[in-house]
């Protein structure tokens, strides 16, 4: 947990407590999915057959992506060390419940897969997912692939350099390669750009961190988010279905701090709850873990707007007066216009640039281009809620989540689509399409709208 001051703390708690209170329970209006933010697995948005045609005469000539990796286990194994520590120590005592002497060995389960295939790598469900995505892409442009095939285009294929991007970027390589066979030697081995798809780590996120490290006001709402009396009530709820109320009593008097606080042990399994469908193909008969049995709905979906709000806040519209959360992300979307721009002017023969990245470099970059979902930052005495923001990390980024840009192409004449998690999507407000309702944008009138010259 963030530590600031006290009066700022207090300060931030007395302005954000009506919010915050006055907010409907995140689970009375949103889907089941949300509550595992920015772990919820992949799904298209939209099929294929219901997408909008180009204008006529139009073909397309050039696609670019940048994509989240697939599923994938937990990233360490804090989670179910600090939840089997508390369980060893009840069971000992005599201090669990039924459920409790279930889930230990779940969690005990689900860690030991998670630890098989390696903390924080693709699990089976992930490379399902990239490579599906993969082949619907090959699905959609037929015409382009068979043109790129023809003529030899190279295909780009580029990476953050970490372990579960690269594997994404290969998988989805070899899945074009699969489905057309003639496209294999024009794939590019997947090579690396840090600067591009960790920038968050990269030099030109030297300011952002900071601003996590160092902010004030950031420390002092995020700790007036997560140490409210709702989420209190919500661990207390979530450790009762484990454990014996006396102990449950103890976990939240401080006894065990050394293990966990209770708003941490309710976390833990929350947690848990949101990586299991990650990992689905590797539980007992590819059935699931079932992990929804041992927390509530309403508490699932309480500890994933928690979830939600230190992402909103750390990677996407955050504060709407400060674009530090989201402004390094230039980097990338000014590499998808020169990638564009460089097919208009004949000083490139790439067929497809295929990018893959992390959850902070998606989230960032959905706030700069104002995605669906990502336009409203906040103020700090109309703090983020489910309530009054529709930002949700399960819809801006989840597993696998893409953006992609189509190029269409007649005469000189350079159009653009957007799909975003495979949905057809508006460019961001003051941007035209090239029709009422159309997805298809004027290259030019792109640049226009971004602010761009034409090179």
């Amino acid at each position: 947990m963030r530590r600031v001051t006290p009066a700022l703390v207090l300060g931030m708690a007395a302005l954000l407590a009506t919010p915050f209170a006055a907010q409907a329970a995140p689970g009375s209006s949103s889907s089941r999915t949300d509550s595992y933010g920015t772990k919820a697995t992949y799904e298209p948005e939209q099929n294929s057959r219901s997408y909008q045609k180009a204008p006529a005469g139009y073909t397309p000539v050039f696609t670019e992506n940048v994509s989240r990796h697939g599923s994938r286990s937990a990233t360490d194994s804090s989670d179910g060390d600090l939840i089997l520590a508390l369980l060893d120590k009840a069971q000992a005592e005599g201090q669990l419940t039924a459920k409790g002497r279930e889930f230990g060995p779940k969690a005990q389960a689900l860690e030991a897969a998670m630890s098989t295939i390696g903390y924080g790598n693709l699990s089976a469900r992930g490379k399902a997912e990239i490579q599906a995505t993969a082949t619907r892409m090959e699905k959609r442009l037929p015409s382009l692939f068979a043109s790129i095939a023809k003529n030899k285009e190279p295909i780009d294929v580029v990476s953050s350099g970490q372990g579960r991007a690269i594997d994404s970027a290969n998988l989805y390589g070899a899945a074009l390669a699969q489905t057309d066979p003639d496209l294999t030697s024009l794939i590019g081995a997947t090579r690396t750009d840090k600067d591009l798809l960790y920038f968050h780590k990269a030099a030109g996120g030297a300011a952002y961190r900071d601003y996590i490290a160092n902010d004030k006001r950031l420390a002092a709402t995020l700790t007036a988010v997560t140490d409210q009396p709702k989420t209190h009530r919500a661990a207390r709820d979530v450790l009762k279905k484990l454990f014996k109320p006396a102990f449950v009593d103890r976990i939240t008097a401080g006894e065990f701090s050394s293990i966990g606080t209770d708003v941490e042990a309710a976390t833990a399994v929350y947690n848990l709850y949101a990586i299991a469908p990650a990992m689905s193909e590797e539980s007992p008969g590819g059935k699931g873990w079932g992990m929804d049995r041992y927390i509530s709905a309403r508490d699932a979906d309480w500890f994933g707007y928690i979830s939600d709000a230190e992402d909103f806040y750390e990677k996407g519209p955050g504060f709407a007066d400060s674009d530090i959360t989201y402004k390094m992300a230039g980097v990338l979307l000014d590499d998808f216009f020169k990638k564009v721009e460089a097919k208009r002017d004949g000083t490139s023969d790439l067929g497809a640039e295929l990018r893959f990245t992390h959850a902070e470099e998606i989230i960032p970059l959905a706030a700069l281009m104002g995605l669906p979902g990502s336009t409203e930052g906040v103020t700090a005495d109309q703090p983020y809620t489910y309530a009054d923001n529709p930002w949700r990390g399960a819809s801006v980024a989840p597993l696998g989540s893409n953006i992609q840009w189509d190029v269409y192409r007649k005469g000189s004449t350079y159009l653009v689509r957007m799909l975003y998690n495979e949905k057809e999507t508006a460019f961001k407000a003051g941007c035209r399409p090239v029709a009422k309702g159309s997805k298809f944008y004027d290259l030019n009138e792109l640049e226009r709208c971004f602010g761009r010259t034409a090179n």
